[in-house]
């Protein structure tokens, strides 16, 4: 399961989460290591977009809270990737920056949760592509060795 901030203008028009240009190349990293959109699920921790398409605060993210742990119960996931600063603060209850908490495996609450850039910052810092292929080669691992 992956988990990213809030919809964007486009996935708010659309319905669907990561249709943009971010969508495009989670589409990219995911097929890096063989996996399909359709083999993951991909939502977000605040479920409508936050006017001028700013970071959604604490108190949205709590409102949308029970619907992303119905998600995850629903889904019940091996390995949770929240995307990006706000989603790995929602969901791993850290401040720590992804810069520090990035490509980690940690468990919370019995789950496994493996931070992660969100595909957007890499396309502002095209530097981060790299870190971000080889957070997902680390991923990647990260499932083959939860498989039964």
């Amino acid at each position: 399961m992956f988990v990213g901030e809030a919809p964007g203008e486009q996935e708010d028009i659309q319905g669907r989460p990561f249709v943009g240009a971010a969508g495009k190349l989670l589409t990219e990293l995911l097929a890096s290591v063989n996996l399909g959109r359709e083999e993951v699920y991909i939502t977000n921790i605040a479920k409508c977009r936050p006017p001028n398409n700013r970071p959604p605060r604490k108190d949205e993210a709590a409102a949308c809270r029970p619907y992303l742990e119905r998600q995850i119960a629903l889904i019940q996931p091996s390995v949770i990737c929240p995307m990006g600063n706000s989603a790995i603060h929602a969901l791993i209850n850290s401040d720590d920056p992804v810069t520090e908490v990035h490509g980690i495996p940690f468990e919370v609450g019995g789950k496994t949760y493996f931070p992660m850039y969100h595909p957007a910052a890499a396309l502002y810092t095209f530097s981060l592509r790299e870190v971000m292929l080889e957070d997902f080669r680390k991923l990647r691992a990260l499932l083959d060795s939860t498989v039964d």
